[in-house]
């Protein structure tokens, strides 16, 4: 049977070209130094000596980092869930959303700013959840299948009714989490099975459709 004829508009292919054109951008500091506007995408990359992020942190040595752990969307104001926000003026949301991403990881008291960095691609606003869906998909970031909670805003429509997201139970100090019931997942759980999946053993995951989810709820 013939394959099927290429089409440069299929969603995936879109994506894949989403991606691609996101993982060729500068890499820089985080937050980056400089304001800019606009929306879109980006992956946040480890390089620091937290023990637990080692294999990760041995794949982001040097200039080009390939292991994000974390993956995110940042959409113009108001833009509803899904993250079209079409015509909706983006202003700085990107910068925005990696400022407040630097403020939660300052907050802990086992991580510094200092040790990430970033890549960014600003988009038109109706690509962006195609290319953070399959930028999920392709890498796995811990921070996103695994270790949920980093994108968490501020409590709110119920949410200080929930426990502490294993995030902040691995790395506790940020305020918003303060007041939050303890995860009934233990911190030595969480690393048990960080340690299994950075290992390549199978455990309980989030799909990259439930991380886009998750992530959609905490912001």
């Amino acid at each position: 049977m013939a394959d099927a004829p290429f089409n440069p508009l299929d969603k995936l292919n879109l994506a894949e070209s989403l991606a691609e054109a996101m993982l060729k951008q500068p890499v820089t500091s985080l937050p980056p130094e400089n304001r800019f506007d606009g929306a879109g995408i980006y992956a946040i990359y480890y390089q620091g000596d937290f023990e637990a992020y080692r294999r990760i942190a041995e794949k982001n040595t040097g200039d080009n980092p390939s292991a994000p752990i974390y993956v995110g969307k940042a959409v113009p104001p108001g833009a509803r869930k899904g993250g079209f926000g079409l015509g909706a003026e983006p202003r700085n949301a990107l910068f925005k959303r990696l400022k407040e991403h630097a403020r939660s990881i300052q907050e802990t008291g086992n991580l510094q700013p200092e040790d990430f960095r970033c890549r960014y691609l600003v988009c038109d606003d109706i690509w962006i959840p195609l290319g953070e869906a399959l930028l999920i998909e392709k890498f796995k970031p811990v921070w996103n299948v695994l270790i949920e909670g980093f994108g968490i805003h501020t409590p709110g429509g119920g949410r200080k009714k929930q426990v502490r997201s294993k995030w902040d139970t691995l790395h506790p100090g940020r305020k918003l989490a303060r007041d939050l019931p303890t995860n009934p997942m233990s911190r030595s759980k969480i690393l048990s099975l960080l340690s299994d999946f950075l290992a390549g053993k199978k455990v309980p995951t989030l799909s990259a459709r439930q991380a886009v989810l998750e992530q959609e709820g905490e912001q």
